[in-house]
């Protein structure tokens, strides 16, 4: 081999060795450390950089993209005395490549451990219920300490969360137990609502109905009543209209007896006094007809003569108390309609009472 290609080659080699040596590509989204002579030098940017070879070495690579750590289940004490464990997640960013190089050891160790004291910390003071329920306020009070403790190392917390909560199990089922009670609970109100408005509106659907119905009877009662009113008065103008006589009226009375017994409404029924003198009348006029006695109708007094008013004072003396023999038979047919009138209105008084008396006994169960 000449003896020239020799140094040749040698130095070709020490020339590829050296601008390996000096030329540094970092990519993006990452900062070296260099240090030279032990000492930190600098930290390269993105890019193409030159360093000295053997005089500068690159010490740590560094991802200053926001990272997400999770840390493992850390059990912590809360203050009534009860163990939970805590899942954590933290999201964080390096700011300052030679901080996080220089000022700690091991960043992620140191963030871990801070977080596992200041959550014990912060859940000492608080029982399960407002561990459980104050989850924003434990991650705002864990981001406060982190970003304190963090910024001299060159990171920055982003946001930390809590993952998870863990009770005992013991303490899960009681927790189970007073959610179904509290839903059981819930049901039941529920329930007993739907009834109260249920009840409710079935007792004024049956206010209105009583209203409405009272209603209805009352105008059918008002109607009717002036319809007997009206019939009553008509009937009056009628008789005296025709200037009925009074043995007329003593029979339509006897025959109006036993329709007013005969009313549902009646319990017990008085027999009117006057019913003794309406028979009385009744067989007066059954006698007049009989012994076909007294005037005739449309009948004129004269007073032509003294002889008239000697007529008039004898008629009156005998108006409706004929003078009858006793073995007359006028007299015994004056004394026969007489009691068959006294018979019907024996029968249909006691007819009346015993209709009266039955529709007592019906009713009485209804008060």
């Amino acid at each position: 081999m000449d003896p020239v290609v020799i140094p040749i080659l040698v130095a070709a080699i020490v020339v590829v060795f050296l601008v390996a040596a000096t030329v540094r590509i970092v990519p993006q989204a990452r900062r070296y450390n260099v240090e030279r002579f032990g000492r930190y030098r600098r930290t390269l940017q993105p890019g193409l950089n030159f360093v000295l070879p053997v005089a500068d070495r690159i010490n740590t690579k560094l991802d200053v993209r926001e990272q997400v750590y999770s840390s493992d289940p850390k059990p912590v004490i809360t203050e009534d005395n009860l163990v939970v464990n805590i899942d954590t997640v933290l999201y964080y960013q390096i700011t300052d490549p030679r901080a996080a190089a220089y000022e700690v050891a091991d960043y992620l160790q140191a963030i871990d451990q801070l977080t596992v004291t200041t959550l014990r910390n912060v859940i000492g003071s608080m029982d399960l219920e407002g561990t459980l329920t104050s989850r924003e306020e434990i991650n705002a009070r864990l981001r406060a300490v982190l970003d304190d403790a963090t910024g001299k190392w060159g990171i920055r917390v982003n946001r930390v969360e809590i993952k998870a909560i863990d009770p005992p199990n013991t303490i899960k089922e009681a927790m189970e137990k007073q959610m179904r009670a509290e839903r059981d609970k819930r049901a039941a109100i529920l329930h007993a609502e739907g009834e109260r408005q249920a009840k409710i509106l079935t007792a004024e659907g049956t206010k209105q109905k009583d209203i409405l119905e009272a209603q209805g009877t009352q105008q059918a009662m008002i109607l009717r009543a002036d319809g007997e009113s009206k019939a009553v008065e008509l009937v009056f103008q009628a008789v005296h209209r025709n200037n009925a006589d009074a043995k007329v009226l003593a029979y339509k009375y006897l025959e109006t007896l036993p329709d007013l017994a005969r009313s549902d409404n009646n319990t017990f029924w008085v027999i009117p006094g006057e019913l003794t003198e309406a028979i009385r009348t009744v067989s007066t006029a059954f006698g007049d007809r009989a012994t076909g006695t007294g005037p005739p109708p449309g009948a004129r007094r004269e007073d032509a003569d003294g002889g008239a008013a000697d007529a008039d004072a004898s008629d009156k003396d005998h108006v409706g108390a004929p003078e009858i023999e006793p073995n007359s038979t006028l007299a015994l047919d004056a004394v026969a309609a007489a009691d068959e009138a006294a018979k019907q209105a024996a029968v249909a008084v006691s007819d009346a009472k015993a209709e009266a008396e039955a529709a007592g006994e019906t009713r009485l169960p209804r008060r």
